[in-house]
């Protein structure tokens, strides 16, 4: 009796033609599973890029204001950074491979 049943719903058209489409939007369609799980783990990556840059720019801003502010701070950077130097210092730089 359950074969017969089971059978019977296999054979019904509407199911058939359901199974089809579900089959088709699952494995075959432009916006598939897999292509739809591969955006969504991109856009996640892409939400942790912009923590970061937005953390980074923060960061920054914090970074210039001091430099604007500091004097001392801003000559050591110039030193470090760029390499400048007083009139009457000689600068060395080490290359360390």
């Amino acid at each position: 009796m359950k074969r017969l049943t089971l059978f019977k719903i296999l054979k019904n058209k509407y199911f058939l033609t359901i199974a089809g489409l579900l089959v088709w939007l699952v494995f075959f369609d432009k916006n598939d599973v897999f292509t739809q799980y591969e955006l969504i783990q991109k856009c996640e990556k892409l939400e942790k890029d912009k923590e970061y840059y937005l953390s980074e720019i923060e960061n920054n801003k914090a970074s210039l204001a001091d430099l604007r502010t500091n004097a001392k701070s801003l000559e050591t950077f110039s030193r470090e950074k760029y390499l400048m130097k007083k009139e009457n210092e000689d600068v060395y730089v080490f290359v360390v491979k």
